[in-house]
């Protein structure tokens, strides 16, 4: 459903009044649209949740909507982006405490041996996609360094993504044989 400001606008004045059919109207209007803000902003599984609080925020706020000061659209939206930033802000983060057992911690200064030894892994890496076939080679790399998706990588290769899939199984598995 497409709604034009003003019909929004009247939509919100009915919310005011705690008009539950006009609120109907309003979230089957507007939601594709703010679920979309929303969505920008947080993984799927939390953008539902958030959406609903901030469709229960417009309810609770529709009175405060100016029409002289914005659209209606614009102002729902803010509520939702707002909401969804909080819900950002509000993630706790991780403590060392919660990390698996045996992480270290980056150090300030790198350890000349660790640095010695990553070039040794990297120049035994490129010597090993060097021995893939090109096709292998360019897929892996386009995969995992660039960061395809399979559906691009079957777009650009023109094959199916079932085909993609095996070709990186493959290519890895030929890279795991090379590297042990």
């Amino acid at each position: 459903m497409t709604a034009s400001v003003s019909e929004l606008a009247n939509l919100l004045a009915r919310v005011a009044k705690r008009d539950r059919a006009a609120f109907t109207l309003l979230y089957r209007a507007t939601s594709p649209k703010l679920y979309g803000v929303v969505a920008r902003i947080l993984p799927s599984g939390e953008a539902s949740e958030v959406l609903q609080e901030a469709y229960v925020k417009i309810w609770d706020r529709a009175a405060d909507f100016d029409s002289t000061r914005g659209s209606p659209l614009a102002w729902m939206a803010t509520i939702a982006r707002n909401r969804a930033l909080d819900e950002v802000r509000r993630a706790r983060p991780i403590s060392l405490e919660d990390m698996p057992e045996g992480f270290e911690p980056a150090a300030d200064t790198e350890d000349p041996l660790a640095s010695r030894d990553r070039s040794e892994v990297y120049q035994a890496l490129l010597r090993c996609l060097g021995g893939l076939e090109a096709d292998k080679r360019e897929v892996i790399l386009l995969a995992y360094y660039r960061g395809a998706s399979r559906e691009a990588l079957a777009a650009k290769f023109n094959a199916p993504v079932g085909t993609v899939k095996t070709w990186l199984r493959r290519g890895l598995a030929q890279l795991k044989d090379c590297l042990s």
